[in-house]
């Protein structure tokens, strides 16, 4: 297999660079858009073994940007939602769409960003919308606090539709116009008053490994014997609620959409999913989890043997309470998108950064200006199979 070059990531100021010092590499020295296959090989292994990759300076067509994707699913060419060769609005949000748009001769590969674009790739003319907390939090920020430079996580989430696909296994973010403006500062804004300093537009990402590393023996003790259960349509029936300031879950106020109001919906395609996925490579546990789609949680009862002291739900549970669901889903949360794991990645044009989609969470950050144009391409692709769970030994261990 070939060495590849790599080197450590640039972490900001606000990281623990203990915890994070396996999190992210830069791979410098290949040309992305001829890889071979043993280099796409070794991409895979550093992929697994580091959660997240950076080339800088590339050229990328949208076909080599897809043959890369495609190499972690070869059995596979539906993108991640499904969509092929259409104009889409995102689901995430009714009343404020921000679109996005395939490109015609790769339709995996989406334009997203923010602005007008003109004769792109086959594309005529798009006018795209970044996504702002503004339009998805119960508690925005005002004017004037954006105007002081503050900004909020947007909706951390790992990619994936699901209700009727798998979670990808990867996502590729390639960065072609990138604004540049005053460095942000996001507020968490939930009694902590923890803040993170982060660069105009960044995308933050936090190591599942680590989210479920840091918790408590009681908190991973659920985590590992518990299933989320997504709900239908998960992005349509969350759009009238509004996200808590941390961009973790939902405020239960019961604005969701009512399951016999959604579109038809169908049993076999809603998604049960274990809380921790297994990296097939490390055999590490991560904990991925979109909090804001989840409708039920299934936690089993105890291995035999097992010490119950201190222990939450011992004897398992059924949570179907979406307020009980949220308040167990932001405690274990929580504590991985503390400033000091999170990594804020700072987007020169011409990136291109590939992340482990089921070992890592991310978010959008912060908002661009209506003058600000900004174009990336993302591609991933939907998986044949679902993310592996913890096993029998993980139970034995972390029960």
């Amino acid at each position: 297999m070939v060495a590849l070059e790599l080197h450590p990531i640039p972490l900001p100021p606000s990281a623990d660079v203990q915890k994070l010092a396996r999190f992210g590499r830069e791979v410098r020295g290949l040309n992305a858009e001829h890889l071979k296959d043993e280099e796409l090989q070794a991409i895979e292994k550093a992929l697994y073994e580091h959660g997240l990759l950076l080339f800088r300076n590339v050229s990328l067509s949208p076909a080599a940007q897809y043959r890369i994707v495609k190499h972690f699913d070869p059995g596979t060419e539906c993108y991640g939602h499904g969509m092929r060769r259409s104009d889409r609005k995102s689901e995430c949000n009714r009343k404020t769409l921000f679109s996005v748009k395939n490109i015609p001769a790769v339709p995996q590969v989406l334009v997203i960003g923010h602005g007008t674009i003109v004769e792109h790739e086959g594309v005529s003319e798009v006018t795209l919308q970044h996504p702002s907390h503004r339009s998805f939090h119960r508690h925005p920020l005002t004017d004037e606090e954006e105007d002081a430079g503050y900004t909020r996580f947007y909706h951390w989430h790992m990619d994936a539709a699901l209700y009727g696909f798998n979670p990808p296994k990867v996502t590729a973010l390639y960065g072609i116009k990138v604004p540049t403006g005053p460095k942000q500062i996001v507020r968490y804004d939930d009694g902590s008053d923890e803040i993170l300093p982060v660069p105009l537009g960044t995308t933050a990402f936090t190591s599942g490994h680590l989210m479920f590393d840091v918790l408590p023996s009681e908190l991973k003790s659920v985590a590992v014997r518990s299933r989320v259960k997504y709900a239908p349509h998960p992005f349509l029936w969350m759009s009238p609620a509004r996200v808590h300031s941390t961009g973790l879950v939902l405020e239960s106020e019961g604005l969701e959409v009512p399951h016999d109001e959604l579109p038809h919906w169908d049993e076999s395609k809603l998604k049960i999913l274990p809380m921790l996925w297994k990296n097939p490579l490390t055999r590490n546990l991560h904990l991925q989890l979109a909090g804001t789609a989840v409708a039920e949680i299934f936690i089993n009862a105890l291995p035999e043997g097992a010490e119950r002291s201190g222990c939450l739900y011992p004897d398992g549970a059924h949570l179907t309470d979406l307020k009980e669901i949220r308040q167990l889903l932001y405690k274990l949360q929580r504590p991985g998108i503390k400033p000091s794991l999170v990594y804020p990645h700072d987007w020169h044009g011409k990136d291109l950064v590939l992340f482990h989609n089921c070992g890592v969470n991310h978010t959008v950050v912060g908002s661009f200006k209506e003058d600000q144009v900004r174009v990336f391409h993302q591609s991933n692709l939907a998986s044949p199979e679902p993310p592996a769970g913890p096993d029998d030994e993980d139970v034995k261990r972390w029960a």
